[in-house]
């Protein structure tokens, strides 16, 4: 097996960077990459902590994030799990990375920065739906921001429903539970699971 062990081999095996690749790079928002990132209800934001790495899904309605100003973007904490592993990532190393999708593109956005957890009540307050509040908001500082080739995505064919899984052929939730837990009620987790998530999804 032979192993790429420095950047020299990689670039020697890869050639040279494309000038599209270098100059789509920006240290602030532009107006059309603010527009690509407010298109976006979902993206994967990677941390980085003592314990290793952590990538976590984030979604919301319409949008993922808000952007306070051209080097800031705000991204709520809404209700989930309480394992706060990316929280906990963030109050001990702020190094944050963020990929955003935007459904029916092949083109995605990425965001290179650092971050802190706010519980500041009237930041918390600005983003209250049907009375309820994000427990902590994660506020990004850009350290660099731009697009990603459309390649990824033409060949995964994401957004083609021809494509799609039928849910009914894969394992359930609770399935996956009962596998790493023998004992674990898989068939009442799954039961319960719409409803709870109804009630719990702010």
């Amino acid at each position: 097996m032979t192993i790429i062990r420095s950047v020299e081999e990689l670039n020697a095996l890869y050639g040279e960077t494309s000038e599209a690749s270098v100059v789509k790079v920006t240290k602030t928002l532009t107006r059309d990459y603010a527009r690509m990132i407010e298109a976006s209800p979902f993206c994967a934001l990677a941390t980085v902590g003592p314990e290793g790495l952590d990538c976590s899904p984030r979604g919301d309605d319409e949008r993922v994030v808000r952007i306070a100003d051209d080097r800031t973007v705000l991204m709520p904490d809404w209700r989930g799990n309480n394992r706060v592993d990316s929280l906990a990532n963030i109050v001990r190393d702020p190094r944050v990375a963020l990929l955003f999708l935007v459904p029916g593109s092949n083109t995605a956005m990425r965001i290179n920065g650092t971050a802190v957890v706010s519980a500041d009540p009237a930041l918390l307050k600005a983003f209250e739906v049907d009375g309820k509040h994000p427990r902590t908001v994660i506020i990004v500082t850009i350290g660099e921001v731009y697009f990603q080739c459309a390649r990824a995505l033409i060949r995964s064919q994401l957004w083609n429903s021809d494509r799609f899984v039928d849910p009914k052929t894969l394992p359930t939730p609770g399935d996956l539970l009962k596998a790493a837990k023998a004992d674990f009620d898989s068939a009442t987790y799954d039961r319960e699971w719409p409803e709870r998530a109804a009630k719990t999804m702010w």
